[in-house]
């Protein structure tokens, strides 16, 4: 289901997640699935986000979109700064595509959410480009308190990136009672329940460290280095995301 966006939102901040254990495997790519609850084309890529997950080099992730809300079901954990975020890549590529599902892949590539070898793709396409996942992110969490180191820029990576905390909420399902899925109940893999601004980051070696409090709704973490609404220079994840 496709539906083109008019109008920018603002890019919400989220408390910070839960703490959990550092995370060896470097990510080699970063996947962003844009959902809804209301889209009936959602599903399959649903359950396709959820088998990547399971490679330990992915980062997977679901943003889920407030824009189908209109049509009788309001997604339960939809975000207007998740829509902003869909928006804001659209504008950066120049190419204005927003719709549902969609993926975005390392920040620099889209695919069809379903389509498992259009996502295949994107993820070849974007290896590398413009620097993407080319600065190594480590973090080690200590209590309730998370370590970020941030190696220099490398290649093509640019010197200027925001360096983002997203909590996670592991596995999800919904029952939806209306609109076009009414009557299914759906399982969602990670998803990004809010979005913390840790500092910035200019292209040189440097650690971080941010608070962890427990509770709240969400299971674990993922660690974002991007550069804009552009390329994810570098990304790490907690255990069991």
């Amino acid at each position: 289901m496709r539906k083109p966006l008019f109008h920018a939102l603002a890019i919400g901040l989220g408390a910070l997640a839960l703490s959990g254990p550092a995370i060896a495997t470097e990510a080699r790519s970063v996947i962003e699935l844009f959902t809804s609850q209301g889209c009936s084309s959602c599903p399959p890529a649903d359950r396709l986000l959820g088998e990547l997950a399971r490679d330990p080099g992915t980062i997977a992730l679901s943003f889920p979109v407030d824009y189908w809300d209109y049509i009788g079901w309001k997604d339960t954990f939809a975000s207007p700064a998740y829509t902003a975020r869909q928006k804001a890549y659209a504008s950066a590529r120049g190419d204005g595509q927003v719709y549902t599902p969609q993926a975005v892949v390392d920040g620099v590539a889209i695919a069809i959410g379903s389509d498992r070898s259009e996502i295949a793709a994107a993820q070849s396409a974007a290896q590398g480009r413009k620097g993407a996942l080319s600065v190594p992110v480590k973090i080690n969490a200590s209590g309730n308190v998370l370590k970020i180191d941030v190696g220099a820029a490398q290649g093509a990576a640019g010197h200027s990136a925001g360096l983002w905390l997203l909590r996670v909420a592991h596995e999800r399902s919904v029952a939806i009672g209306r609109g076009e899925n009414s009557g299914h109940s759906v399982t969602y893999t990670n998803v990004v329940r809010g979005m913390t601004k840790i500092g910035d980051w200019t292209g040189e070696a440097r650690s971080f460290e941010a608070s962890l409090p427990g509770g709240g709704d969400s299971d674990g973490y993922v660690v974002l280095l991007q550069a804009g609404s552009g390329p994810i220079l570098g990304a790490a994840k907690s255990g069991g995301i």
